[in-house]
């Protein structure tokens, strides 16, 4: 397992700017938040490329900005804008080829879509089938104002998608989903293909990791008992940190937190 950060935690930083304050301070391991079309190709995409180059970088992922339109695009019966966004996000996936990044992040439908559970997984396998097409697994992320909310769905989710349903879990989004992420953990077992991280405690909901009262040792061991080697990113919000070297302090406490359980694990 590896420690990283979300250029979205920067945001409203220029996602190129993002990246380079990161890299500048130590951190190897990336997840892209890309927050328009402009950014996954041409002069700004170039620039992307550089600085992942120039600092020997791994983007384990990308996070599309369009994930407010998934519900009208994606999850619905009109056949024509499903065919909309699958060429939009075919387009990301061979951004992810030239990134070297494996995992696309999905909110997937709002809570209030109207979609039915049948329709959302066969929509959601036909991403699922256009990633395949370039090396990438779509994996459906946890989101408190999404359908994905529920342990009731992404447990259909997993039954009715079988080995093709990878998800992602985000530990602020269970926390205000009122779930704890061990449940979540408990259900989608090694399904689960990557980590948005955070810690929290009573009446904050999203802090910087070791600032809160979440059990990383047992969420460790947890994922050490599931052979999860991924990516353990760092999401926060803007709000949520004071600088730069407080969210990068994040990442870091994450990964001596990795590194302790590993040397006590050599010990026994």
């Amino acid at each position: 397992m590896k420690a990283g950060v979300s250029t979205a935690s920067l945001y409203p930083l220029h996602t190129e700017d993002a990246l380079r304050e990161i890299a500048q301070r130590g951190i190897k391991t990336a997840e892209i938040f890309f927050n328009c079309n402009t950014e996954f190709e041409g002069e700004i995409f170039g620039e992307i490329t550089s600085i992942v180059s120039e600092y020997g970088m791994e983007i384990s992922s990308v996070h599309p900005f369009s994930s407010p339109m998934e519900t009208v695009y994606l999850f619905t019966d009109y056949d024509r804008r499903v065919d909309e966004i699958m060429d939009k996000y075919r387009r990301y996936f061979e951004a992810m080829n030239r990134l070297g990044a494996k995992i696309f992040v999905l909110h997937g439908a709002l809570q209030s879509a109207k979609i039915d559970k049948p329709l959302y997984a066969e929509r959601l396998y036909g991403l699922i089938k256009a990633g395949y097409e370039f090396g990438i697994t779509v994996a459906q992320e946890n989101v408190c104002y999404c359908k994905s909310h529920s342990v009731e769905f992404l447990t259909y989710l997993s039954e009715q998608l079988g080995e093709d349903a990878h998800f992602v879990l985000d530990i602020k989004q269970a926390v205000r989903s009122g779930i704890s992420p061990f449940d979540i953990i408990d259900v989608l077992g090694k399904k689960i293909v990557h980590y948005h991280i955070s810690d929290h405690r009573r009446g904050a909901d999203c802090l910087p990791v070791g600032e809160g009262d979440f059990d990383f040792a047992r969420f460790i061991n947890t994922l050490e008992s599931l052979d999860y080697n991924g990516a353990l990113i760092v999401e926060l919000y803007r709000e949520n940190y004071n600088d730069y070297d407080q969210l990068i302090r994040s990442a870091k406490t994450m990964e001596n937190m990795l590194n302790f359980q590993k040397g006590l694990a050599n010990t026994l």
